[in-house]
């Protein structure tokens, strides 16, 4: 991690669990580049670390993520170099966080608009406070997207739901974000804490290599052919048949299975 006096990402890992912060709560947890070069190395860290297993994703304060600091790139004489400063690393966070062969657990409180709404769009489970909404902002101030929001977010709620999210620019809340597929999971606020922890570690604690290898598979569904693609699955069953995740699950599962004998 990058030490500064002034952090916007906090990375603790334990137990097989890395849980990623956005520490900047009173600022709605808005990005700059300063939050991008935090959150790649945070990003690097999960994807790279051999005992990390699954990663949680949250925010302190009462909202998720603003998206990108506005008043920062308002202040710069460039807008446009800013944004590109800005982007860059966050962008390597995403392709990080997205590419992981780790399940990516996204809990959300409050709003997650713009950059917000990229990063619950890439996660693999979005759990999200009862109170949450999300919104594509991007076109309230005259700009596309970042974050790979226009490569996931019409993957994850199909091209017309999104059409209608960057069109009109209104706010989705909890429920219909679940109807659209956004969401995985509603809960109370007070509960939304324990629960993503709860599930994340419960994710932390199963077949990691499998789900790596899912997400995999499904995120290239999409860009080749049935014969490719069942090319690709033959050697992901062959890569886990011989792992030792697999060696022992079945031998557990095998061991449940097993009648027990009473005689007569």
């Amino acid at each position: 991690m990058i030490a500064t006096s002034d952090p916007r990402v906090r990375l603790d890992i334990a137990e097989g669990l890395a849980t990623l912060t956005l520490t900047r709560g009173r600022a709605g947890n808005a990005l700059d580049d300063q939050s991008g070069r935090e959150l790649r190395a945070a990003a690097l860290a999960c994807a790279t670390a051999e005992d990390v297993r699954a990663v949680l994703l949250c925010a302190q304060g009462p909202n998720f993520c603003f998206g990108g600091d506005l008043s920062h790139i308002a202040a710069q004489t460039d807008r446009g170099a800013a944004v590109r400063d800005m982007t860059f690393d966050f962008h390597a966070a995403v392709d990080l966080l997205a590419g992981m062969r780790k399940p990516l657990v996204c809990a959300v409180r409050g709003a997650a608009t713009g950059a917000g709404l990229s990063l619950a769009a890439i996660s693999d489970y979005v759990i999200c406070s009862d109170t949450a909404f999300f919104a594509y902002a991007y076109c309230g101030v005259g700009l596309s997207a970042d974050g790979g929001l226009t490569w996931s977010l019409p993957r994850v709620i199909g091209l017309r739901a999104f059409q209608s999210l960057y069109l009109t620019g209104r706010r989705v809340g909890a429920e219909e974000g679940q109807r659209l597929g956004l969401v995985s999971e509603i809960v109370e606020d007070g509960a939304l804490d324990a629960r993503t922890v709860t599930f994340a570690r419960q994710l932390a604690d199963g077949p990691t290599l499998a789900y790596g290898a899912i997400k995999r598979l499904a995120a290239s569904a999409f860009s080749q052919g049935l014969a490719a693609h069942l090319d690709a699955e033959g050697e992901a069953l062959v890569a886990l048949a011989r792992s030792d995740d697999t060696d022992g699950a079945i031998k557990a599962l095998l061991a449940r299975a097993q009648p027990t004998f009473k005689g007569r």
